[in-house]
């Protein structure tokens, strides 16, 4: 894909994502010196009407919202080729799937997000909207400038996008395309001739909300897995009854969802207003963005780890912190510990090696890995797991598969990024006894071959607890 060099009046910085109908640009206003997200039509689907239409009914929708819980759109334009494109303001925090893809927020952010995310899909309700398609993947962050309050927060403004869907819930039954993420689409959606109106949003959010606040998302929504630790009790009451099969049994819509979430989480937090909250003290989760294009992967790096006495000729290896990951370390590399957020509210095992592994992140030179074990409820499979961790601003070769001594990898590459590492290698394989995922992020530079990168995946050893 060409990168244009402007749209209109703005020059485009580079690629933000790919989607089925739509490709979004970064791009930059000269005039105002300010950055904006340009979604343009694909290509192919510019001639059928009905996607055209669709693509121009998000337009509207976002135009006549025009709320700050909801991703605005400034301006609706025409390429020369004919194909509408739309100018909205950018997301600088990134997803909740890109936030969720290296580590878990913790409990208390992850209701905080819920509880937005429940906000903005009221604001579509009160609009006489459904959404249709609420999952990780729209429902974004923002950290607007010149705001110190907010630009402290874990997670920033939460924004509802993603509107394509989106219908007036007067029009919304009645030969219905089925549409929306698996996982998160209500039952109802299975059904051409159902009904879909705000009670299939509330579902929706019954699944946000059990991705976010129980131990694993892996059975069937009838037979939830329990909260996680420091969760309010009552609040499975509230995830289980949003999430009843039939529409009846759940609440009304999302401002009912927000009430219901508020009365759950009272004793927890007494007096405290949820929406729009603001952090008063206490450890906060910086949410950083990896050099190599990985969003919200937090790294505290932790005291260097030092590697084992070896004979001649022998490779150095090294420990995380927890001494669960085990490494082989490549000629002139050096290990430090570091982890990730984990279900308990402590650090799941992970680590940094490259040459100098202070600098692996901000460095683009630097060659390096990034080694871990998830238990993210997402990361249900490696395959998954890998197919989250996009970057669209680069070129991706296909995917393949590597059998090593520690078992099957699966493992993308992606060339050519328009900034940060010039290769990024995304792999990950299941970890020891079924304990999550384990996934190994590595930069390199521009032709190095398989064998290295096979290498180091076979070098990494997880040890059960």
């Amino acid at each position: 894909m060409t990168r244009p060099a402007a749209i209109a009046s703005y020059r485009i910085e580079r690629l933000l994502g790919i989607g089925s109908f739509a490709t979004v640009w970064l791009g930059f206003d000269p005039d105002l010196g300010a950055r904006v997200a340009i979604k343009v039509l694909a290509e192919n689907w510019n001639h059928d009407l009905r996607v055209r239409e669709r693509f121009l009914d998000e337009a509207r929708l976002l135009w006549r919202l025009d709320d700050a819980r909801v991703v605005r759109v400034h301006a609706l334009g025409e390429l020369p080729d004919g194909r509408p494109y739309l100018v909205m303001g950018w997301a600088q925090g990134g997803s909740l799937r890109d936030c969720l893809a290296t580590g878990r927020l913790p409990v208390r952010t992850s209701v905080v997000v819920l509880r937005e995310i429940a906000a903005g899909v009221a604001v579509l309700h009160g609009h006489r909207i459904v959404h249709r398609d609420l999952s990780p993947g729209n429902v974004l962050f923002r950290h607007p400038p010149g705001d110190p309050a907010r630009e402290a927060l874990d997670v920033g403004e939460v924004l509802v996008a993603d509107l394509g869907l989106a219908k007036a819930i007067a029009a919304a039954s009645g030969l219905t395309a089925r549409a929306g993420t698996p996982g998160f689409m209500a039952p109802e959606q299975d059904d051409p001739l159902a009904v879909v109106d705000a009670r299939t949003d509330v579902y929706g959010l019954g699944r946000l909300g059990d991705l976010l606040l129980r131990v694993s998302t892996s059975g069937r929504p009838g037979t939830p897995a329990p909260l996680r630790a420091g969760v309010p009790p009552k609040v499975a009451a509230v995830l289980r009854r949003a999430t009843e099969y039939q529409a009846a049994d759940r609440y009304q819509d999302a401002a009912a969802f927000g009430v219901a979430l508020d009365r759950a989480t009272r004793s927890w937090a007494p007096g405290r207003v949820w929406s729009r909250y603001r952090t008063t003290g206490g450890r906060r989760r910086a949410l950083a963005s990896a050099a190599a294009g990985s969003l919200c992967i937090a790294v505290t790096l932790a005291a260097a780890g030092s590697p084992a006495t070896r004979s001649p000729g022998e490779r150095a290896t090294g420990s995380d912190a927890t001494g669960r990951i085990t490494v082989t370390l490549p000629d002139g590399w050096h290990i430090r510990g570091s982890g990730s957020p984990a279900v308990d509210g402590g650090r799941e095992p992970a680590l940094v090696m490259a040459p100098d592994p202070g600098r692996w992140k901000s460095d683009p030179a630097m060659p390096g890995a990034y080694v871990g074990l998830s238990a993210d409820p997402t990361a249900l499979t490696p395959a998954l797991f890998v197919s989250q961790r996009q970057h669209w601003n680069c070129v991706a070769s296909p995917v393949r598969t590597t059998r090593q001594a520690n078992g099957e990898w699966v493992v993308a590459e992606f060339t050519g990024c328009l900034d940060g590492k010039p290769v990024v290698i995304e792999a990950a394989t299941v970890g020891p006894g079924g304990a999550g995922v384990v996934f190994v992020q590595i930069s390199t530079s521009a032709g190095t071959g398989p064998a290295f990168v096979d290498t180091l995946l076979g070098g990494v050893i997880v040890r059960v607890r």
